[in-house]
């Protein structure tokens, strides 16, 4: 199963594209979409185009992504819903299931404690998938670990 995991944002999109092969996992590629300040309409289209053109390169089975938590700033929770919701439309055209965790459940998932921190998280991330050294910035290790869930997740609901 490939999975496209995605942290959404409006300036920075995370992404990671995970393999599960029974029990292993590895790491296809990750990486950032940033979008430059200015015009609202033309960063979500980069953002949709951007998502849109990784399906197609990597044909995922899956997206998920991470639910929105937003009790404080309501202006950010918005551009981050838009993002979301021009990622999911991106899903829609590709015909890609989409799902979402929420900060616990991934933290659950990926350390085993839904109470962990971005650093436990980035341990675990770095670790699970072999890699040399941590995903940077956060948005992308948050991504990798969305997917990591989904893959250990889907597992047990298969």
């Amino acid at each position: 199963m490939r999975i496209l995991g995605i942290d959404p944002g409006l300036e920075r999109v995370g992404f990671g594209v995970v393999d599960r092969n029974g029990s292993q996992l590895k790491s296809i590629t990750y990486g950032l979409i940033q979008t430059p300040k200015g015009n609202l309409n033309d960063r979500l289209r980069q953002i949709h185009d951007e998502v849109r053109q990784l399906m197609q390169t990597h044909r995922p089975d899956a997206l998920a992504t991470e639910r929105l938590l937003f009790t404080v700033n309501k202006t950010t929770a918005m551009d981050v819903a838009r993002s979301l919701g021009c990622i999911q439309l991106a899903a829609s055209f590709e015909q890609i299931p989409w799902c979402e965790y929420s900060p616990p459940e991934i933290k659950k998932a990926v350390v085993g404690n839904g109470s962990a921190d971005k650093k436990q998280v980035q341990f675990m991330v770095t670790r699970l998938l072999g890699l040399a050294e941590t995903p940077k910035p956060d948005d992308v290790a948050d991504a990798l670990a969305i997917a990591i869930t989904h893959a250990f997740i889907s597992r047990v609901k298969i």
